[in-house]
Order: C-alpha cells, then sequence, then structure tokens
C-alpha cells in the first residue's frame, strides 16, 4: 500500500505530509519512504491554533470552524504533496491524519463528579480529507488508547520498536518536536519491556520565546544564534526543574497544558525578577530541553538498560546547542540521525503516523502498553470512506 502520513506537531508550524509504500505485517514490516514535504499555515491559522491551543477560553463555534478549515487545509496539502511527486491520488491507497491537537490531558481527573476522566482532542476533521482527496482516511488516533486506560501517548514507539530493536544494542530513539519524548529498546526486548514517555519540553519555549522577542516575525532561534549569545543562568533553569511532572514516573505525556503559555510565563517572570538578558533567558530555556532528557534517560532508562545507540529526529536535531549537551551527557552513546536509516528527521512522525494508519487499516492494534500505560492492546484512528 501507499500510504500518505499527515501531521501537525505541538509548535503548529504547518503541514508535514511523508508518503510511505508499506507491505507485510509486524515483525516483518516493510516500509520505504517515497516522499517527504511540509507546507506551512498561513499566518492568521497558526496564530488561532496556538491561541486555542494556549487554552485561552474560545467559542465551541470557533473550534468548529477551525476543525473544518483545517481539513481543508490538511486536504490540500494532500494533494499538492502528490503533484509535487507526480504520483496521481488515485494511487494511494490510504490518508492517515493525525491532525492538530488543541488539547491533551493523559492522566485521569475528576470531572462534573466522575472519576478517571481522560481526554484530547485532535482537529482537522478526516470526514473533509477523505470527501476532498477522494483516499480512505484514518484519524483521531488517541482516543482509543486512552479508553484503553492509556495516556493516548506517545504512540510513535510502536514505529520505533519495529525500526530499531536490536538483538544486542540498547538503543533509545529520541524526538525533539514542540515536545520532547523517547523510546528505550533494551537488547533483544520483547514489546512490553520497551519504555517510552514524553521527557518534557522541546522547542516550544524557545521558539515561543523567540515570536515574542521579534514580535511574531520569528518561529525559532534558528541554529541557536540568539542562545549561544547568552549564558546559563542557574537560579532560572531550577526555578523551570521545580515543575513536578520531571519527577514523575512513566508512563507520562505532556504538551501545552504542561509546558506552554503559563510555564513560559512564569519562567520569563523569574527572569524579570533577576534582569535578565533576552540572550541568556533563551539559552537557559534552551538547555532546558536536553537537561531534562538527561535527567530523565538517568531516572528511568539507565537503571534498565545501557545505551549504546541514541538515534536523534525532530526539529530539535537542527539546535547545534541541545544536540551538543545531549553528547557531553551520553559520551558512551554513538549517535545516529533517523536520517542515516532512511526516515529524515523531521519526516519521522508523518512516517510514524502512516504506518500507524496502515496497521489500523488491517484491524491490527498498534499501541503499545508499556509505552502509554493501556491496560491492553487497542486498534486506534477511524476510518472515513470517501
Amino acid at each position: 500500500m501507499l500510504v500518505l502520513g499527515l501531521i501537525s506537531g505541538t509548535s503548529a508550524d504547518g503541514i508535514d505530509a511523508g508518503l510511505v509504500e508499506i507491505s507485510g505485517r509486524p515483525p516483518r514490516l516493510r516500509t520505504h519512504l517515497r516522499g517527504f514535504a511540509c507546507f506551512p499555515y498561513p499566518a492568521p491559522v497558526r496564530r488561532e491554533v496556538l491561541r486555542i491551543a494556549s487554552g485561552e477560553a474560545a467559542p465551541v463555534a470557533d473550534i468548529s470552524r477551525l476543525n473544518f478549515l483545517l481539513g481543508e487545509l490538511f486536504s490540500r496539502a494532500a494533494l499538492a504533496a502528490c503533484r509535487r511527486w507526480r504520483i496521481s491520488p488515485r494511487r494511494v491507497a490510504l490518508v492517515s491524519s493525525h491532525g492538530q491537537t488543541i488539547h491533551h490531558q493523559g492522566a485521569p481527573a475528576r470531572h462534573l463528579g466522575l472519576r478517571g476522566i481522560r481526554a484530547t482532542l485532535q482537529i482537522a476533521d478526516p470526514a473533509v480529507i477523505a470527501a476532498r482527496t477522494g483516499i480512505p482516511t484514518i484519524g483521531d488516533f488517541r482516543p482509543a488508547d486512552l479508553a484503553a486506560g492509556g495516556h493516548g501517548a506517545p504512540l510513535v514507539p510502536f514505529v520505533d520498536y519495529l525500526l530499531y530493536r536490536h538483538t544486542r544494542r540498547g538503543r533509545v530513539a529520541l524526538n525533539i518536536g514542540g515536545i520532547a519524548n523517547l523510546t528505550a529498546i533494551p537488547p533483544g526486548a520483547a514489546p512490553r519491556r520497551v519504555l517510552a514517555f514524553d521527557t518534557g519540553p522541546g522547542n516550544m519555549l524557545a521558539d515561543a520565546f523567540a515570536a515574542r522577542l521579534s514580535a511574531g516575525r520569528l518561529r525559532c532561534d534558528r541554529d541557536a544564534r540568539i542562545a549561544r549569545r547568552g549564558r546559563l543562568e542557574p537560579a532560572l533553569l531550577a526555578a523551570m526543574l521545580a515543575d513536578p511532572y520531571f519527577r514523575r514516573r512513566p508512563p507520562k505525556s505532556a504538551g501545552r497544558e504542561q509546558f506552554g503559555g503559563e510555564f513560559l510565563e512564569r519562567a520569563l517572570a523569574v527572569a524579570q525578577g533577576a534582569a535578565l538578558r533576552p540572550e541568556d533567558v533563551m539559552h537557559t530555556l534552551t538547555l532546558l530541553t536536553p537537561v531534562t532528557i538527561l535527567d530523565a534517560v538517568r531516572r528511568w532508562v539507565l537503571p534498565r538498560m545501557a545505551v549504546d545507540d541514541l538515534i536523534v529526529s525532530g526539529g530539535g536535531v537542527h539546535n547545534p546547542l541541545i544536540l551538543s549537551q545531549l553528547r557531553a551527557g551520553l559520551p558512551g552513546a554513538k549517535f545516529i540521525s533517523s536520517g542515516e536509516w532512511g526516515v529524515p528527521e523531521d519526516a519521522k512522525e508523518a512516517f510514524a503516523f502512516a504506518v500507524l494508519a496502515y496497521e489500523s487499516f488491517h484491524r491490527r492494534p498498534a499501541n503499545l502498553p508499556s509505552a502509554t500505560g493501556a491496560t491492553r492492546h487497542a486498534v486506534l484512528g477511524k476510518l472515513c470512506w470517501p
């Protein structure tokens, strides 16, 4: 099958599209990435996504309209990708759309008198995508895992295990997007021994601060140009590390609810009180990512396994300050870009959700309960026919 994976991540930069040729079934699944492209959101759309995802009160009508508007944009991205790769949409068997997360609460909580309520919402309606492209579309992957008692995230570890397991080497697949997450695969591990979780913020805080410093002109601190002019401020780092999420045991998942606007405002209040320079604030916000990744590895991974290989992907791979700190903190590990093994760093999640949809289409479960905390395996997603 040719499966077209679509996703917009926590940073809401735009729509990633990956065309994947897939055959077989686990554990002998065969995959080949045929093409990858990214289609940026129009600026007003990105602002609205970030506004609603930040938890700012919004009329339900605004959320509903944005759901259908993103469905149209995801459809256009899918068709534009096919044109770019000179592939007729009729040759694509399936579209996989993760959509755009605007709320995620993986941990159970009481709501309106009922205990154990978990909630997640990804928008970009898959029925619109199916109708506009003429291709069966699977979307809304996370609720099935939540219904099975899981956090609904991370889901990519299912694909990490298929790609990276090894009989003799302990491997960690690390993805640094808006949120950073890792998958730890011990040598010769069965799926139930895989450990995976969100470590905390990835690029999210530095991206938001870059936008603030530039009055919206910058989407990120490219090549850590601002951060590298600054220095670490220990008091600010300590204030951020006091967040209890970092000490919580896996399984766990995070998003803007934990590390969005409110977290950044608290950090900037500390910075303002200490009269810190903007470049020092950026340096410290950036270093929070590798510090919390390395702390998570020390707390939860190293007691189980040695890290022989660290396979890195996501936008954070392009940040030299993050990568240099990770290399210094894991001197015995071999660093490998996911691109060296056929999946470019920026294409990893689009690729992964194409694989998840392939499994769902064949009615096979594609969550890892050891990663999400679910009580059972679950077939993910909802299928919409054109």
